[in-house]
C-alpha cells in the first residue's frame, strides 16, 4: 500500500488535499483546468503529512503512485500565471497548467513556450533580494535586476550577440521572459516590432544557466496592455513573463515595481542617480496603463499623493 491516506474536501471555493506518504513514494497529482498541479515528493520518513490549500470553483483529478524517487518540486498557479501557494519551500518548485511532461519539463498549455521551472526560479530570486537592494545607484540596481532575471550584464557586447545594456534602460525592454525556445521569430503578429526579430544568439550568450532549462531575455513590452497581451513574450515566444518593470506615475517617476504575469507585486524600489530619461520612464507607464500590469504602480502613486 503506497498511499496511506488521500482525502478531498471540496466546496465551491476550497480544495483541501492531505497526503500521507511512505518512504520513496513519487506522487503525480494533476488537477485539470482551471488548475493543474504536478507534485514530486521524495520522502525519507513514513507518514509525512502535507496539506495543500487552493481556491477553485471546480475540478477533476487523478492520483498515481510509483516507486521512483525524485526531488521535491511543487507549486500552485492560476490560469493567469499567479502563484497561489507553494507546497514545499524549495528553489526547484514549479507548476503549470498541463498534465503532460517532457523530460521532466512542465508544459504550460496556454503558453507552451514558457520555461516554467526557470520562470519560478527567477521570481524566487526577485522576491528574495535583500532589503534596500533597490534604493542605491541605478546602475547597480539594474545589474541586480538582470541577475535576478537570469541575465548577464554585458554592456560591451555586440547588439544581437548578448548585449544587455538596453535591458530595463528604456521604456520598452522591460519584460523578463523565460522561454523554452530562443529561436522563435516574429511572423508579423507582434505589431510595432521588426519582422523576424531574431534574438536567439543573444539569449544563449547572455542567459545564466543555473536557473533552469531555457533562456532569459528582456523582451519588448509593447502590446502588453491588451488582454490577452500582444507583446513579444506572449506572441512571439508564446511565453508568460517572469516579471515586468513598471515606473510608478508619481511626480518624479522615480520608483519602480516588478510585477509578475498576473500583475502581482514581486518587489519595488526607488533607485538614485542615472535613471533612464524621464521621457522613457513616463512612456513605460503609458504602455501598461489601464492593464493588470499598472495596478501596483497605480497603488503606489495614489499612496504618495494621499
Amino acid at each position: 500500500q503506497i498511499l496511506d491516506l488521500i482525502q478531498y474536501e471540496v466546496s465551491s471555493f476550497l480544495l483541501v488535499s492531505r497526503l500521507s506518504l511512505y518512504e520513496g513514494t513519487t506522487i503525480n497529482f494533476v488537477i485539470n483546468p482551471p488548475l493543474i498541479v504536478h507534485l514530486n515528493f521524495s520522502m525519507r520518513s513514513v507518514s509525512n503529512l502535507v496539506s495543500c490549500f487552493l481556491y477553485t470553483a471546480a475540478f477533476s483529478g487523478r492520483v498515481t503512485a510509483g516507486a521512483n524517487s525524485s526531488n521535491i518540486s511543487a507549486a500552485f498557479v492560476t490560469s493567469r500565471g499567479e502563484v497561489l501557494r507553494k507546497i514545499v519551500d524549495t528553489a526547484g518548485a514549479y507548476a503549470a497548467f498541463s498534465s503532460t511532461t517532457t523530460n521532466n519539463m512542465i508544459i504550460d498549455q496556454d503558453y507552451p513556450g514558457t520555461a516554467v521551472e526557470r520562470m519560478f526560479a527567477i521570481r524566487e530570486r526577485v522576491t528574495g533580494l535583500e532589503d534596500g537592494w533597490a534604493n542605491g545607484p541605478w546602475d547597480e540596481v539594474r545589474r541586480r535586476i538582470l541577475w535576478a532575471g537570469g541575465l548577464r550584464d554585458l554592456p560591451d557586447a555586440v547588439p544581437g550577440k548578448g548585449y544587455t545594456g538596453h535591458s530595463f534602460n528604456d521604456y520598452n525592454h522591460v519584460d523578463l521572459t523565460a522561454m523554452r525556445d530562443a529561436d522563435n521569430e516574429n511572423d508579423g503578429s507582434v505589431k510595432g516590432i521588426a519582422l523576424g526579430n531574431f534574438l536567439g544568439d543573444g539569449i544563449r550568450v547572455a542567459s545564466l544557466p543555473e536557473l533552469g532549462p531555457g533562456g532569459s531575455w528582456s523582451t519588448c513590452a509593447i502590446g502588453c496592455n491588451k488582454e490577452p497581451p500582444q507583446d513579444v513574450a506572449h506572441v512571439q515566444f508564446r511565453a508568460r513573463i517572469a516579471f515586468k518593470l513598471v515606473w510608478v506615475p508619481n511626480n518624479e517617476y522615480d520608483t519602480f515595481v516588478l510585477v509578475d504575469d498576473a500583475g502581482k507585486l514581486l518587489n519595488k524600489g526607488t533607485p538614485t542617480g542615472g535613471l533612464p530619461p524621464l521621457k522613457e520612464r513616463m512612456t513605460n507607464y503609458r504602455i501598461v496603463a489601464n492593464s493588470k500590469y499598472a495596478v501596483e504602480a497605480d497603488k503606489l502613486a495614489s499612496e504618495k499623493t494621499s
